[in-house]
């Protein structure tokens, strides 16, 4: 071969290298967060103030995304999480935010915590295009893909669990009396509203009393005396888990024991029926779209054997019997799987795009027959949940796994 066909063979050969390096590095999007190495990742929880119990879902997280990193990170990225403390406190919640968008300039915000919090940051998530994903609440606000197109929630609505609660109630006690509890803000109003619509037209004449507390209160005792004093025979207890064991409590102590739902917010034994004493909970019925790591029949469930081996290495003091950590260890493994499926493209359209994508996703941890879903318009990934009831020390599985469609 001579000299010049050599050197043409050798520029044809180089510009081809060229060109598939070039279309390699187009390949690879990136928003403000992400890099070759990283992905930031933000995250605010009430580590303090009066919904402090859920701040273990943060150190659980922050404990998974060691793990991931442990093993590689996602596509040879690691996650750099960034949680903060807001107290509960909505103003706080918007100074967080900011700080996490415009200072530590993360790629999403991921599972921060509650109703009012999540309510006050929706708007600027939105404004400023950044994903507010599988936020921490089941108000049924956050499926509105149309209206708020970067936020999206995670576990069943609070409207399906409380239809399913009137549902059960009007083919079984069709005609009790209905005491309801609930907190003052955009979190009560939705599990109410859920219990009116599944009632409907007997709502007005079932519910004999209604009660609302502020968040700001140190107890809930003078409420519940209020309530028994109607003489209802059934309770619906939404609050969160320091205000659930109050009321668990101050039941016991009145003698008042109408059958008692409790929303599954407040359904974990370790911050809520063990500090409220297993003797009180007798009978209580809540629901679930998770396995109990307190029940022995999971004992030797590959879920739960990888839940307890994570556990023994990542988080070793954490309460077992705390059910927002099983919910923190499946919300974290649907995060690693939206961002392994965004590949290279880590752009925060990407990142919405496949969030909204997800089909027929079992993470460890969920109960058989609940699955993952979402679709462009709906932003709803878990839909489903089963009847529980409290016997002993631990909750026990009845009826079938059912979906409260709101409306429906």
């Amino acid at each position: 071969m001579s000299t010049r066909r050599q050197l043409a063979v050798l520029a044809a050969a180089l510009a081809i290298v060229a060109t598939s390096g070039s279309a390699a590095l187009a390949q690879k999007k990136y928003d403000t967060g992400a890099t070759d190495t990283e992905i930031k990742v933000g995250n605010i929880m009430p580590y303090s103030g009066p919904a402090s119990a859920y701040g273990v879902i943060g150190r659980t997280e922050a404990a998974y995304f060691k793990m991931i990193n442990d093993q590689g990170g996602i596509n040879g990225r690691k996650i750099n999480f960034i949680s903060y403390d807001d107290n509960y406190s909505p103003p706080k919640t918007v100074e967080q935010a900011r700080k996490l968008v415009e200072s530590d300039e993360v790629l999403l915000v991921f599972n921060s915590l509650g109703t009012p919090p999540n309510t006050a940051i929706q708007k600027y998530m939105n404004q400023k295009k950044v994903p507010q994903l599988f936020v921490a609440t089941g108000a049924t606000k956050w499926n509105d893909p149309q209206n708020f197109p970067w936020t999206m929630g995670w576990q069943p609505n609070y409207q399906s669990e409380t239809i399913i609660y009137a549902r059960y109630i009007l083919k079984n006690h069709p005609n009790a009396k209905i005491a309801v509890l609930y907190q003052n803000d955009d979190y009560g109003k939705d599990y109410l509203k859920g219990l009116k619509d599944g009632l409907g037209a007997k709502a007005a004449s079932m519910i004999v009393a209604e009660d609302s507390y502020e968040v700001s209160e140190p107890t809930i005792d003078s409420h519940i005396v209020r309530l028994k004093a109607t003489g209802a025979d059934v309770f619906i207890n939404i609050t969160t888990p320091k205000f659930a064991a109050q009321a668990i409590k101050k039941n016991a102590e009145l003698g008042w024991k109408p059958l008692h739902f409790l929303n599954n917010v407040s359904g974990s034994i370790g911050s809520v029926i063990k500090p409220a004493g297993f003797e009180n909970a007798q009978d209580i019925i809540s629901s679930q779209y998770f396995k109990d790591p307190t029940d022995a029949q999971w004992k030797t469930d590959k879920a739960m054997i990888a839940w307890n081996e994570f556990l023994d290495k990542y988080y070793p003091e954490a309460n077992r019997a705390d059910a927002s950590v099983m919910y923190a260890y499946i919300v974290s493994q649907g995060l690693v799987h939206v961002l392994k499926a965004c590949g290279d493209n880590l752009t925060r359209e990407n990142i919405m795009k496949q969030a909204a994508s997800i089909r027929d996703y079992e993470p460890l941890g969920l109960l058989p027959g609940v699955k993952v879903n979402t679709s462009p318009t709906d932003f709803a990934p878990l839909s489903q949940l089963q009847l529980i009831r409290f016997k002993g020390e631990t909750w026990e599985r009845f009826g079938e796994v059912l979906s409260g469609d709101v409306g429906g």
